[in-house]
């Protein structure tokens, strides 16, 4: 099988390689899939850089945090063979090999079963960012959020996150202010639905007022930082706040003031851990709230060969929308 192989040099820097080898070297597990496409996140970026972003602990590995194919053989009833499935999460592509290869071996309780409406190719084009921008809006709307409540935020836009929480709120009817640092990403955002754009500079400065105007109805927050301070002071009364990103920073330079006293929500969401029964909740709804045109629209094509690039890239925010990696190219 043909794989994506991170291995140390002399100098213990971990370098790209494809290659051939035997799969009889891949992990234990119930169930093995044929991938047929893989993705690009920011923790993949980690994985292929030299150091592995301190997320990989052996060598050789072979990265990829998510991946789509077929059942090519299972131990377990509840998947047969030529099932399509799609896996993110669990560690899968840290300290357990990924999708950059042909063929991946896991356990059957990672995988869903793909949604009747997605291909292969869509689920990575949605991936671990589409799948947590579903759990972002899923939270929200758990907390009460409803397009009649006003605009909702989303930070980062531009992002994988970003961009595929602004097509599923629009597309749900809701008012969508996307912030972006990027100004000539305005047209693409509005693109997908956003009504305005909010230029980085003015959101992301922290203030020393513990509360501003009341103005965002939810926000999904894919910065953190000062950013995400300065947001939980002009949120409604009520209103909730989806952190699902650190692209600022990890540092919270905020009070308690919005949550005393406009009882502000902050909600964390997690996608690697997340229980099955609510993955399958998310697949389905991205299956049904995701407008697959914009889906398309917000696409990169890659190769393996291509991916030490984009890594690099995508860890200076150099990468638009989604990219999806064609493992057998």
């Amino acid at each position: 099988m043909r794989a994506l192989v991170m291995e140390q040099n002399a100098e213990g820097l971990a370098e790209a390689q494809i290659k051939d080898f035997d799969e009889a070297l891949m992990p234990e597990g119930d169930v093995t899939v044929a991938v047929e496409y893989s993705t690009l996140n920011y923790k993949d970026g980690l994985c292929l850089s030299s150091k592995g972003g301190g997320l990989v602990r052996n060598y050789p590995h072979v990265p990829g945090i998510d991946f789509a194919g077929t059942v090519e053989a299972s131990d377990d009833p509840r998947f047969a063979e030529g099932d399509k499935v799609v896996l993110t999460g669990w560690r899968v592509g840290e300290n357990r090999w990924g999708g950059y290869a042909e063929k991946a071996r896991v356990k059957a309780d990672w995988l869903v079963p793909l949604p009747d409406g997605l291909s292969p190719r869509d689920a990575m084009a949605v991936g671990t960012a589409g799948f947590t921008a579903m759990l972002a809006v899923m939270a929200l709307e758990d907390h009460g959020l409803t397009p009649d409540k006003g605009p909702v935020l989303v930070t980062g836009a531009a992002g994988g996150v970003g961009s595929v929480a602004t097509a599923i709120l629009a597309h749900l009817g809701y008012e969508v202010a996307a912030v972006t640092g990027r100004p000539e990403q305005g047209d693409y955002l509005k693109s997908l639905g956003a009504a305005t754009i909010v230029p980085r500079d003015e959101i992301n400065e922290t203030v020393k007022r513990p509360l501003e105007s009341e103005t965002w109805a939810g926000c999904v927050d894919a910065v953190g930082g000062a950013m995400l301070a300065r947001v939980l002071g002009q949120m409604k009364y009520g209103a909730s706040v989806s952190a699902v990103g650190l692209a600022g920073g990890g540092a919270l330079p905020a009070t308690v003031v919005p949550f005393l006293l406009r009882g502000v929500n902050l909600l964390g969401i997690d996608s690697v851990m997340q229980p099955i029964e609510n993955r399958k909740r998310a697949w389905a709804r991205i299956a049904k709230d995701l407008p697959l045109a914009k889906l398309h629209d917000m696409v990169q094509d890659a190769t393996l060969s291509d991916l030490p690039d984009l890594g690099a890239a995508i860890l200076k925010g150099g990468v638009k929308g989604r990219v999806v990696v064609d493992v057998k190219a």
